[in-house]
């Protein structure tokens, strides 16, 4: 290759703008995706992309892929895929802290072998927090071997994360501007990079497992999330214990009661379901009924709910085989609303505003003036300002928290849970990932075929799909691609390779070089977002492999993985969106982040050589 390559004015114009990317980016003035979208507009104008070409980044199999996959991690999210998971890793983890991190990790690193990162974060958010709430062990010391397993794991498959789903779409582009008589790249099946994610995984599950102790401190934990309430509304209001069914029996005096006579009793649990006539009902109206084989659901501490079964000759059951639907805490649970002083609620009672039959909403308990009250809630006049707890499901709470008469102040799940369709779903992402290993089939095409099954079969609502999309990671994505498709066309790239080239001892050993193009991506990802480096870097390690007379989709395969090697900075937006929960400061991020990410790059280099 010849390295005596002049610098020609479009060169300077490709390397230029992306000087100017890389500056916009470090004093972050104004948005990354605004950044993305005037380099755009400036290649076009430059002419350093063809017109016809400019916006072709929005069509391109990698951000389809990237649409896709953030659907895909919806529909199996609407379905509470991940909830039935927290329960499966609570009782194989038996209690023992570092069994259940290591699990927890495991599961999530694997979950993200086909979602996106952020999105495998932002569902595991909740789950690790109620797995800390019911524990004990502190948010802090979990999120960060979970964020570390979620973004190593993403390199299990060409659709983990978005490096890997634009490498592909990078490796083919390249084809069109290589010297004469080199063989064309061809794109990596879906499972390519497994041995290395594997290594990768293993990798981040032992650092913790065995450094943990000493690297992770335990942090602020005060969050509220449908995960954390059972300890908050336990410490707070007295609400505490495990969910039971209770079955009346025919010597049972709760017969011919109504469900308000029952709650009224003396230490009566939380009553918060009932089964009658085979239909089961969460908040049932206080006038409904209990006949024999009827079936309650309650709340409470296990010897208080077991003392009170055999007082009233009901039989107690810790499996919930009646209303474990009905209590998933996808669906349900415990949240706070504050009355505002426009509310109609104001001088009414929970009966006469029929809480529970209208509007599907059972008061548990009222915060007055610093007050707890849960003694005949039903029947107290309700003052401006204050706290009701209610009971609910997550839906008949949104749709009442519409009306303004009270304002929600727990986070909860905002959309439609759909656990009924778990199997579908399921059914659904397994032919998708068969499609997607078919190598006749494009990865995009394979994963928008899972998209409109769950359309189709109502796992997800289009309007749902629509809002499941990140289009600020979309736009991100197609603006700055074109800038890749400049570096190479513009012959930037192999200027730069053949210059570096040059100036490099000869004889320097490949793995020399693999090792600074892992590092100089890992800088660049720091500094311009994994998506960035890896379009600006992907084009540059191509040139710089044939320069070298070194394998260039080895090379290239390096650069977006190394792209999401950063565990030391928010720029990773995995490392953002669990910083603030934790409580984490830069200095904790470094000290853990970056001897993990300096081995990060020695296993990728090493794997890369045994493997391709």
């Amino acid at each position: 290759m010849d390295t005596a390559l002049s610098l020609t004015t479009d060169m300077k114009i490709v390397l230029g703008l992306v000087s100017l990317t890389m500056v916009l980016f470090v004093f972050q003035r104004v948005r990354a995706d605004l950044v993305a979208l005037v380099i755009l507009v400036l290649l076009g104008l430059t002419g350093q992309v063809a017109p016809e070409d400019v916006f072709n980044g929005f069509s391109s199999n990698a951000v389809i892929s990237i649409i896709a996959t953030m659907i895909l991690g919806m529909g199996l999210e609407r379905t509470g895929a991940l909830n039935r998971l927290a329960g499966w890793l609570l009782r194989r983890a038996h209690g023992v802290e570092r069994r259940l991190l290591l699990l927890t990790s495991a599961v999530a690193g694997v979950n993200s072998s086909f979602m996106q990162n952020p999105s495998v974060m932002a569902l595991y958010l909740p789950v690790l927090s109620r797995l800390s709430s019911r524990t004990g062990l502190p948010l802090s010391r979990m999120l960060m071997p979970v964020g570390a397993a979620i973004v190593m794991g993403g390199s299990l498959t060409m659709v983990g994360n978005s490096p890997l789903i634009l490498l592909n779409d990078l490796l083919v582009a390249a084809n069109a501007n290589l010297p004469s008589g080199v063989a064309t790249l061809v794109p990596l099946n879906m499972f390519a990079p497994l041995p290395i994610g594997l290594a990768l995984l293993a990798l981040g599950l032992g650092y913790f497992h065995f450094f943990g102790e000493k690297l992770l401190r335990e942090g602020p934990d005060t969050s509220v999330t449908p995960g954390r309430t059972q300890s908050y509304f336990a410490r707070t209001y007295g609400i505490e214990g495990d969910v039971f069914e209770l079955t009346v029996t025919a010597d049972s005096p709760l017969v011919g009661m109504t469900f308000g006579e029952a709650e009224a009793l003396h230490n009566a649990p939380v009553m918060l379901a009932l089964k009658a006539d085979g239909e089961a009902r969460l908040a049932p109206a206080a006038d409904s009924r209990i006949w024999v084989g009827s079936v309650i659901g309650v709340m409470g501490p296990r010897q208080h709910v077991a003392d009170f079964a055999q007082n009233q000759f009901l039989r107690m059951s810790a499996r919930l085989r009646n209303f474990g639907d009905l209590f998933n805490p996808a669906r349900a649970g415990i949240s706070e609303a504050v009355v505002p002083p426009t509310s109609s609620y104001i001088g009414k009672t929970a009966n006469e505003l029929q809480l529970r039959r209208q509007l599907g909403l059972r008061l548990l308990a009222v915060n007055r003036d610093k007050e707890v009250i849960t003694d005949d809630v039903r029947n107290l006049t309700l003052r401006a300002g204050d706290m009701l707890v209610l009971h609910s499901f997550w839906h008949a709470l949104a749709d009442n928290a519409k009306g303004r008469d009270f304002v929600v102040v727990t986070d909860y799940p905002k959309g439609e849970q759909r656990p009924h369709k778990f199997k579908i779903a399921m059914a659904i992402f397994a032919v998708t990932m068969l499609i997607a290993l078919s190598s006749r089939i494009p990865t995009s095409i394979a994963l928008m075929t899972g998209v409109a099954g769950m359309l189709v079969c109502g796992v997800l609502k289009m309007d749902e799909a629509y809002s499941a999309i990140n289009w600020k990671t979309v736009f991100l994505m197609a603006c700055l691609i074109p800038l890749g498709w400049a570096m190479d066309s513009s012959g930037a790239a192999a200027w730069v390779a053949g210059n570096t080239i040059d100036q490099l001892p000869t004889g320097l050993p490949v793995w020399v070089l693999e090792i600074a193009v892992a590092l100089l991506t890992t800088a660049f990802s720091l500094v311009i977002s994994h998506v960035g480096a890896t379009i600006v870097v992907v084009p540059l390690a191509i040139n710089l492999a044939l320069a070298a007379g070194a394998d260039p989709t080895a090379f290239a395969l390096i650069v977006a993985l190394s792209a999401s090697n950063n565990f030391m900075t928010q720029s990773n937006p995995v490392i953002s969106m669990m910083t603030g929960p934790a409580g984490y400061t830069a200095g904790d991020l470094w000290r853990a982040g970056l001897p993990l990410s300096m081995a990060y790059s020695m296993v990728i280099v090493l794997m890369v050589n045994l493997f391709f």
